[in-house]
């Protein structure tokens, strides 16, 4: 086990499947037809990023440098915690963007029952060291477990 210290967005402990992206995350490709349609799998549908598309977001620890794409990036995020078609959390090796910052503590803050963990500045060695299918486990505090 590897633990790496970053830095609390939205407050939370969970444990989950880890899926990785090194490639920025454009949350209204990779969510918004998922929404939309109801995929209860919540499958990734941005074509443009091999490592994630087709896979399953729901309950996973989403594992990502930082998210890319529109402005409705954050209205994205905050509707899949209302739908509770979420990832269990999202660790962000470099610095949160405003906009995933905005969805992230909006629901945080506005959905109840829905925890969705968020830390940054976990660093280039926690994204290298990280693959899918490794347990991740956030702690209150921002220490970040990979088994």
């Amino acid at each position: 086990m590897k633990q790496f210290q970053g830095r609390v967005v939205t407050p939370g402990q969970v444990s989950a499947e880890a899926v990785v992206t090194h490639q920025g995350f454009n949350t209204l490709a990779s969510l918004q037809m998922a929404l939309q349609f109801g995929d209860k799998k919540v499958k990734c549908g941005d074509q443009n990023n091999e490592e994630l598309h087709g896979k399953s977001l729901i309950g996973k620890a989403l594992c990502l440098p930082q998210t890319i794409g529109s402005t409705t990036g954050g209205l994205v995020l905050y509707c899949a915690c209302a739908m509770e078609k979420n990832p269990a959390c999202m660790l962000f090796s470099s610095h949160i963007d405003s906009l995933a910052c905005a969805g992230a503590v909006l629901a945080d803050v506005w959905v109840d029952g829905v925890t969705m963990p968020v830390v940054d500045c976990l660093g280039n060695e926690f994204l290298n060291y990280v693959k899918d299918g490794m347990k991740i486990t956030v702690r209150e505090n921002g220490i970040v477990e990979v088994e």
